[in-house]
């Protein structure tokens, strides 16, 4: 099709197939951006747990496309091309690469780092695009190995802060001020150390670099095929689009619910509230979600950016359409959110915020969807584990070390006509598991035992999903942490159904002449259960057992229906190394 009969085409409105055709085509974008991330990326965390996302976005910042990667870092990075928008204005030129992941300037946590590139018109030289992209990094510094320390209390023990740098300025890469923002600077807060593995960043950041170029490559190719005016004109559609769908869907919600105002409340486990109130126009199909009532700033980590906030909500909104549209602004233009000031969810600018991007967002994602009557509650946790060494030694010199981190999965919730996924990565999350190979090669650890957590699944007429268990043998002393929710209070069930299992966390911890343990009457072992939140040192051989929450039940089970639940356990139990059983299994 010639540019010019495109670009009348679009003048009359959009036509549906081309609509069709540029939202595949901006998600293709995305598409290869993540390809050429997971495949130039070293680390586990990106190469092989898929905690990445890229995405496009408008010349005015607004999200435009994606693929499915995590719907926590979408929704929040237009906040941060943003907030880098504001900053240097017109000041930005070609081969200019920004770097940021402060909450503060439209970050999730301090671990997602995000590299954000203009794209420029080959000829006005005028911002037309923006690529972004943001991974998780095993380590950036901070208290603790893996910088997801569960008893952190301000934003500078979780590592290095940086609101703005300019990564690559006209073209050239900026490595030592790369190291000063990595290294040097977190390296300066009483008890925390720099980044203990900044080769490894360094060559991740690279290919979130490249991984943008490769989505400014695709974007010429578009713009060259069907001209800047229509690809831009069809970018607002494809925002109209979804913001027409959203305001469709709040109609209806109002319709079945006979009343045009939601309510909900959730609890984390220390008892913080997290309380939503929508109150919708059905004649304009808008809402109004109002926070107030949430509890406030919490001492520890919880706290949850406004960025993060606004990812939840989008998340739900785009998960409720029956529409197969990308993830992009228009989801939120029929929206007003509301967030009371001094809140954990409007955290103070020093305040530590890493689990309130991991495990708050669940919460909040749980209310809203509470509120809107959509499904029971999934497992309400990503139950993020870190282990790891290095960092400041007697002496205060930092020492180059290592991070490992992963979350595990859980139990999905049920809804009207669907029994719960069990074993899934729920909501806000999306990302893999390393496999055991990688994990036992990398790293000084076994996996004992990884599968599901029979009897964890909330029971009713449609069950929900059953957790996992996870249990890891650390064959060295190390710093190991978990950082959980749904350890005191259930995922909820829903129109009768009950509530999933609660999450447990034990540490199973070898006898020791030095802790007074080889007594004749103790045994060889202790079971510790070390709560939702903990830091512990553990010693050779001891053991992390690691057990799941499960998803809420949908409906009260039938009287004369089968409410056991299913017969299989499901729970991988080797014996040996990786090596060890691949001989076992090859019949040697």
């Amino acid at each position: 099709m010639a540019q010019n009969e495109t670009s009348n085409q679009s003048s009359k409105g959009p036509d549906p197939i081309l609509l069709t055709l540029f939202a595949n085509r901006f998600m293709s974008v995305a598409e290869a951006m993540g390809r050429s991330l997971q495949q130039t990326s070293i680390s586990t965390n990106i190469k092989e747990r898929l905690d990445f996302s890229c995405a496009l976005f408008a010349p005015d910042g607004d999200l435009v496309a994606n693929a499915p990667f995590i719907p926590i870092h979408l929704g929040s990075m237009s906040f941060a091309v943003k907030y880098q928008m504001k900053l240097y204005g017109k000041d930005l030129k070609e081969g200019d690469v920004l770097m940021t992941n402060s909450p503060h300037a439209g970050g999730s946590h301090l671990p997602d780092i995000t590299i954000i590139t203009p794209v420029f018109d080959s000829n006005t030289k005028e911002i037309i695009f923006f690529t972004a992209s943001r991974g998780h990094h095993a380590d950036i510094g901070g208290i603790l190995p893996g910088s997801m320390p569960p008893t952190s209390v301000n934003i500078f023990e979780e590592g290095a802060e940086i609101v703005s740098f300019k990564i690559v300025n006209a073209g050239v890469f900026d490595r030592k001020g790369l190291v000063e923002y990595m290294v040097d600077k977190p390296a300066q807060y009483p008890g925390s150390s720099g980044c203990r593995n900044i080769r490894d960043v360094e060559s991740d950041l690279k290919a979130q670099i490249a991984a943008n170029h490769k989505g400014i490559q695709l974007i010429h190719a578009t713009v060259e095929d069907y001209g800047l005016e229509t690809v831009q004109k069809y970018m607002y559609h494809i925002r109209s689009n979804a913001e027409s769908s959203v305001r469709n869907l709040l109609r209806d919600v109002a319709k079945r619910a006979g009343t045009n105002v939601l309510e909900a409340i959730e609890y984390l486990d220390d008892g913080s509230p997290i309380q939503l109130k929508v109150e919708i126009d059905k004649q304009a199909g808008s809402a109004v979600l109002d926070f107030s009532g949430t509890g406030c700033e919490v001492r520890g980590n919880l706290n949850s950016p406004i960025s993060v906030v606004h990812s939840a909500v989008i998340y739900c909104m785009r998960s409720m359409l029956d529409l197969e549209i990308p993830l992009n602004a228009g989801c939120l233009v029929p929206l007003e959110i509301k967030i009371p000031e001094r809140s954990l969810l409007s955290p103070s600018r020093t305040a530590a915020v890493c689990g309130g991007n991991v495990l708050t967002s669940q919460r909040i994602v749980d209310v809203v969807l509470k509120a809107f009557h959509a499904c029971a509650a999934s497992q309400g946790c990503t139950n993020n584990l870190t282990f790891g060494a290095g960092g400041k030694d007697k002496e205060g010199k930092n020492v180059a070390g290592w991070g490992y981190y992963e979350t595990i999965a859980g139990g999905s919730g049920a809804g009207p006509d669907w029994h719960g996924t069990s074993g899934v990565h729920t909501h806000i999350t999306n990302t893999r598991i390393g496999d055991v190979e990688i994990l036992e090669r990398r790293y000084p650890v076994m996996l004992h035992r990884f599968g599901l957590r029979s009897g964890s699944a909330g029971i009713g007429k449609w069950r929900g999903g059953e957790g996992v268990v996870r249990e890891i043998e650390f064959l060295e002393p190390m710093q190991v942490s978990i950082l959980s929710e749904r350890r005191t209070r259930q995922p909820y069930g829903m129109e009768g159904g009950g509530p999933g299992g609660l999450g447990r966390n034990t540490w199973i911890k070898q006898a020791r002449k030095e802790d007074g343990d080889l007594l004749e009457d103790r045994p060889t072992s202790r079971h510790i259960n070390i709560g939702g939140k903990a830091t512990v040192w553990m010693g050779k051989s001891d053991r992390l057992l690691i057990e799941t929450p499960g998803g809420g039940a949908w409906g009260a089970p039938d009287a004369d229906a089968d409410i056991g639940q299913p017969g299989h356990k499901h729970v991988w139990e080797p014996r040996g190394s990786f090596a060890e059983r691949s001989a076992v299994q090859a019949g040697f």
